[in-house]
């Protein structure tokens, strides 16, 4: 049995390096790498780590505290989800039993904690389910299963119930092909984005509004004015006493149309809320769609009771209002939360479907990633990424491996290297032998992002705690309004029409009404800043969060390499660009970038024209295409020096060029080459490595005369961000996949706690569980690798330059890619918790005029439409308030 990591579970492999404290560089063709090679473990005493990050992160933060309350269970369930992130092997199952299938299926209707345990339920009692969980956050539900007793599709059938419709987050399917006429097989990865439009809301709610003004009509024709002719004696309304009677044919006329159109405005524009209180009761917990219900049902069967006994106090209004409006604000809820979904970035999704495999003829055939074996061999042009995991089968190529493992600097790899699959081929073009089994890094962070997902248990909304103490006194008023009235004398039908009278006089209705307002007004308010949230506790989350954990690359800093400082001559600048047209080193690109002759298409080497780095088309099998010139030609590309010589070195490159001898590299080739290196360059480049840097020495003639810096650098703000957040009482850490050098520069901030280099993917997410022991955490970051640490944390934030990933991982997205809007998001939170107070206290106004109305014995439909616009209206205004306003 291999070996596994302590602290994120990966399998270590059989080679091992013990650790005593220094790191091992085994290199990767740049100067002072730090990291391990693929497979090698760490032991440090008698515990074992896959990486010198996940070795510093066990040693910092390692401890014996209890998880707090919420976090235990998560991390348990997460545990080897993380693992499974990253590059090496999958798990041979995910739920423990070979047997055993996990499906991952999102859920749409789900809006509650109440949600969760009911589809968790529905899925528990499908035969051959071992387990399932749900999360209304996510819209996610995962189900470990026997795929003998019940498939996929069933669970996706017998999830899609009560309102609830499923689908599965990724099947594969057979699609038509428009190129060959034919049908193809196509995987279908669904829930980059949370949340989906509920279409049938805004017919239901625009269903309720027409029904409901015609309805209203006769209310404000004729009964509200005869209602308030009862208690103001005015000449105007002297012809409305008595004016509604309900009395015989009229009585049974009025109720035969108002009792089936108000009940069809119940039912069809209130289904939502119904089923909302349906799943309450069914799994006895309370929320507000039960009180909204109350209210609706209470008063439409009064109305029908009043209409049998011949009174005029008919509340079917009341029903039609509750009903609208209330569904009116979860559209207008979901509107905002669409608005929001339109403002993210187009991102990239990082999966793979086709390959291009290499047939035993030579040539070269798209298939369907689920259609390669172990052993094929597949093409992969510049420019593209890898569909799945392998080994390099020849020549060379650079590639940029930062959406799995983080890493700022694009790699070489070179014959019989590993190759991550979603990772780019970013010079060259590379043939990769397919490895077993035939899988992705990124189908594994994908998978372990889902896990996770689902296990992060939505918080349950501030107005449904009070519902859970509401309720309960609710049934206890009505039956003892019914008890004393029986007592007291009366009939059987006064005492259930006593009780009815009650409940929709005494029941918080309204906090349905200022629940998702709030939400709205809470998203639309972030929206305004450029920060995308789809969850209505994410606030709540925020003021709670102990640690901020960021991501480096793309995250604090920009992702993108260029040269940030050059201390060299100018020719020399020239010719060494000249000579990185023909590199494949991480640092070539941003040097031909910035010194090379802006219109010099190629350079010439040994009479013939070679394409250069951005313009050039390459042959598929890597080499250069186009046709050949002369020298001349080339020649006049404003002056480009011609490269008489080139060599490729593990560090850099080497050739004549313009009749000198050119060397461009790390310290360690010069040193290699003999070639003389005065202090002060020495010095410059050793003081370069940092916050990302490369240094690149530059020389002729035997003699290095400079040094160019290629670095990744800080995103706008940074400082003050982290500062901000440390002034508030939070943490601040910083993890990153990268080298320790990269991250020096972060050790010496202020505001900065801890600082943790060459962390994994899985690392990262066993990272945010270790500080998960003591506190709260959000994350942020950008990347697909940062996506199950986001998954993970308490609160995950992405930039809106990162992946789709990133983005689904997250609870709020920032879509202007400002690292500054990170701490307007907590001014937020603070801003939200007042606006959420004030709107449940205004919306109590209903209840603050009915109950004394009511003991006055003036509450009538009069005083009650009053009530509701009056708080109804008081929450309208709140709401549309800008939370930073006041």
């Amino acid at each position: 049995m291999p070996d596994t990591c302590d602290l994120c579970g990966t399998e270590t492999g059989s080679g091992s390096v013990a650790f005593d404290g220094d790191e091992v560089d085994e290199g990767d063709g740049r100067e002072g790498d730090g990291r391990e090679a693929d497979g090698r473990e760490a032991d440090d005493g008698d515990s074992t780590f896959c990486s010198p990050g996940c070795r510093d992160v066990a040693r910092t933060l390692d401890g014996d505290e209890p998880d707090p309350a919420g976090n235990a269970d998560r991390a348990d369930a997460t545990a080897g989800a993380a693992a499974e992130a990253d590059v090496g092997p999958p798990a041979d199952d995910h739920a423990g039993d070979s047997a055993t299938d996990r499906s991952f299926l999102r859920v749409d209707g789900m809006h509650a904690a109440t949600c969760e345990a009911y589809l968790e339920s529905v899925a528990e009692s499908q035969p051959g389910v071992v387990a399932a969980e749900a999360s209304y956050v996510t819209e996610t539900i995962r189900v470990d299963h026997d795929p003998e007793a019940t498939s996929a599709r069933d669970l996706r059938d017998a999830l899609s119930t009560t309102g609830y419709t499923a689908h599965l987050r990724t099947e594969t399917a057979e699609v038509d092909d428009a190129a060959t006429g034919g049908t193809r097989r196509s995987r279908e990865v669904e829930g980059v984005r949370k949340r989906r439009s509920d279409e049938i809301l805004g017919l239901r709610y625009a269903a309720g509004i027409v029904f409901g003004a015609f309805l209203l009509i006769p209310y404000v024709a004729v009964l509200y004015p005869a209602h308030l002719a009862t208690v103001v004696d005015h000449p105007a309304l002297a012809t409305y006493k008595g004016a509604f009677e309900l009395s015989g044919a009229s009585g049974f006329l009025f109720l035969r149309i108002y009792f089936v159109l108000t009940g069809i405005v119940l039912v069809f524009t209130g289904k939502p809320v119904l089923r909302g209180a349906y799943t309450s009761l069914k799994m006895r917990r309370p929320n507000t769609d039960l009180l909204v219900a109350i209210t609706a049902m209470s008063a439409f069967w009064y109305g029908t009771g009043a209409v049998l006994v011949g009174q005029n106090d008919i509340y079917y209004d009341l029903t039609i209002v509750v009903a609208a409006v209330v569904t009116g604000a979860a559209f207008y809820e979901t509107a905002i939360k669409q608005r929001a979904l339109a403002r993210l970035t187009e991102l990239t999704v990082s999966q793979v479907d086709d390959a291009r495999r290499y047939e035993p003829d030579g040539t070269t055939e798209e298939v369907p990633v689920e259609a390669l074996d172990p052993g094929d061999r597949v093409l992969v042009r510049e420019g593209e990424r890898v569909p799945v995991d392998g080994t390099l089968d020849e020549d060379v190529c650079t590639v940029e491996e930062a959406v799995v493992t983080g890493e700022a600097l694009p790699v070489v790899k070179r014959e019989g290297d590993a190759v991550i699959g979603g990772s780019v081929v970013t010079d060259g073009a590379a043939v990769v032998t397919v490895g077993d089994p035939v899988t992705s890094s990124i189908d594994r962070i994908t998978e372990a992002l889902w896990t996770i997902q689902s296990a992060d248990h939505g918080v349950q909304r501030r107005a449904d705690r009070v519902t859970g103490y509401v309720a309960p006194l609710l049934a206890l008023l009505a039956v003892g309004v019914a008890g004393t009235v029986l007592t007291t004398g009366g009939a059987p039908g006064q005492a259930v029409l006593g009780a009815l009278l009650a409940l929709f006089v005494a029941c918080p209705w309204t906090l349905g009404l200022a629940t998702p307002l709030s939400v709205a007004s809470s998203i639309r308010s972030a929206m305004d800043r450029g920060i995308v949230v789809f969850d209505e506790t994410i606030f709540e989350r925020l003021r709670d969060v102990d640690v901020v954990v960021f991501d480096k690359t793309g995250t604090l800093t920009t992702g993108e390499m260029h040269v940030v400082a050059a201390d060299a001559p100018e020719d020399l600048l020239v010719a060494a660009a000249t000579l990185e047209r023909r590199a494949a080193h991480p640092a070539a690109a941003a040097i031909v970038d910035a010194f090379a002759p802006a219109t010099a298409g190629a350079s010439a080497v040994d009479g013939e024209t070679r394409p250069d780095g951005g313009d050039g088309e390459k042959r598929p099998d890597g080499g250069d295409g186009g046709d050949t010139t002369d020298a001349t030609d080339a020649d006049s590309a404003e002056s480009e020096p011609t490269i008489r010589e080139f060599a490729t070195y593990t560090n850099g490159v080497g050739g004549v060029v313009a009749d000198e001898d050119l060397l461009v590299g790390s310290l360690a080739l010069f040193d290699e080459q003999g070639w003389t290196v005065a202090d002060d360059v020495a010095e410059r480049a050793q003081e370069a490595r940092g916050f990302g840097r490369l240094p690149v020495v530059v020389g002729r003639d035997g003699k290095a005369e400079g040094v160019v810096v290629v670095g990744d650098e800080p995103r706008d703000g940074w400082e003050t961000t982290l500062t901000s957040l440390a002034e508030r009482g939070v943490d601040v850490a910083v993890l990153t996949g990268d080298d320790p050098e990269a991250t020096a520069f972060f050790d010496r901030q202020d505001a900065v706690d801890h600082v943790f280099a060459g962390v994994p993917p899985a690392g990262k997410t066993a990272t945010v569980r270790r500080f998960q022991r003591s506190g709260r955490v959000a994350m942020v970051g950008d990347g697909t690798n940062d996506a199950p640490a986001l998954a993970q944390a308490d609160l995950g934030v992405s930039l809106g330059s990162g992946t789709a990933l990133a983005a689904d991982a997250a609870d709020v997205a920032i879509v202007d890619d400002d690292l500054g809007a990170v701490e307007t998001a907590f001014d937020l939170a603070a801003a939200a918790r007042r606006h959420v107070v004030r709107n449940l206290a205004l919306g109590l106004t209903y209840n603050a005029i009915a109950i004394p109305a009511a003991l006055l014995g003036l509450f009538n439909p009069l005083t009650a439409a009053l009530a509701v616009a009056i708080s109804g209206g008081l929450v309208g205004l709140n709401s549309s308030r800008d939370l930073l306003d006041g």
